[in-house]
């Protein structure tokens, strides 16, 4: 596992998953809360997330990114958190967990069991003392979202970006026309850093790059 730091506030857990592909968990230290975006592949994915907040006593706020094993699978280590998603995202892990874990069991890591995010919305949530912006950004799947850090320019698109440099532009689930207005709207936030699910830690011109290939 390899842990970077992202500016003032950010850090990021990435994992080399036995598939060949990494796995980003992004963990952004505010004010109020202690924000984890996605949970990986079970409980043993968020025990480096733990122990390095450890001494923190501020409450966490999970957010899973969209429904996909990969990103939800260890919510069961937050039962007494709130888990934020999009209304959709709570609704499809519902659908197809059991399909999901039949599929994908192999690659547990830990502890994994069914818990739902119990917190949902359909566009916007905003947390104004942290500068933490939540939108609704359908492009890879229909539930998929976008966690902004207003404060220090940083977005995390999830899996808006493709896994790797060689290929930027991710599996689209949804209307293609969708994705092109989300990247367009990427385009018209403030930011400079990009996170996503899988891929590196890119500027803002992937976004433009992406949108040239398209």
């Amino acid at each position: 596992m390899k842990i970077q730091k992202i500016k003032n506030r950010g850090v990021l857990f990435t994992y080399t998953t036995s598939l060949g592909w990494d796995l980003n968990i992004h963990l952004i230290m505010g004010e109020k809360y202690n924000y984890i975006i996605d949970t990986g592949l079970g409980s043993l994915s968020m025990e480096p997330i733990r122990e390095y907040i450890k001494d923190s006593n501020k409450p966490i706020i999970v957010i899973n990114t969209h429904y996909h094993w990969d990103h939800v699978w260890g919510n069961g280590s937050f039962q007494n958190c709130i888990i934020i998603s999009h209304k959709l995202c709570r609704e499809i892990i519902e659908s197809k967990w059991e399909e999901m874990m039949d599929k994908n069991k192999q690659y547990c890591q830990g502890e994994v069991e069914m818990y739902l995010p119990n917190l949902v919305f359909e566009q916007e949530l905003y947390f104004p003392e942290d500068k933490i912006r939540i939108i609704y950004t359908p492009g890879h799947t229909i539930d998929s979202i976008s966690v902004i850090d207003e404060e220090e320019k940083v977005i995390n698109v999830s899996d808006n970006i493709g896994d790797n440099l060689d290929e930027i532009i991710p599996n689209i689930y949804c209307e293609k026309e969708l994705y092109h207005a989300t990247l367009l709207k990427y385009m018209d936030m403030d930011f400079d850093t990009c996170i996503s699910g899988h891929n590196v830690i890119l500027g803002k011109e992937i976004i433009e790059k992406i949108l040239s290939i398209l």
